[in-house]
């Protein structure tokens, strides 16, 4: 199994560690392991949530026209 830590989670989201800390608080983002004081994200969990929030564009969305 592969495990993003929170700031290898951060830089791909280009987001802070903070901000990272603050969705965990609020039950918000993707599942996370706590060992310790290591709070780490399985890449699969990562993928899933990223998946989950994939919008179409809104050309894919537009019937094609005749």
């Amino acid at each position: 199994m592969i495990y993003l830590n929170a700031h290898e989670l951060a830089a791909r989201w280009r987001l802070s560690t903070k901000t990272l800390e603050r969705w965990r608080n609020e039950g918000r983002g993707p599942a996370f392991v706590k060992l310790h004081r290591r709070v780490l994200y399985r890449l699969s969990e990562v993928e899933g949530f990223e998946a989950q929030r994939t919008q179409p564009t809104l050309s894919a969305a537009e019937p094609a026209s005749p």
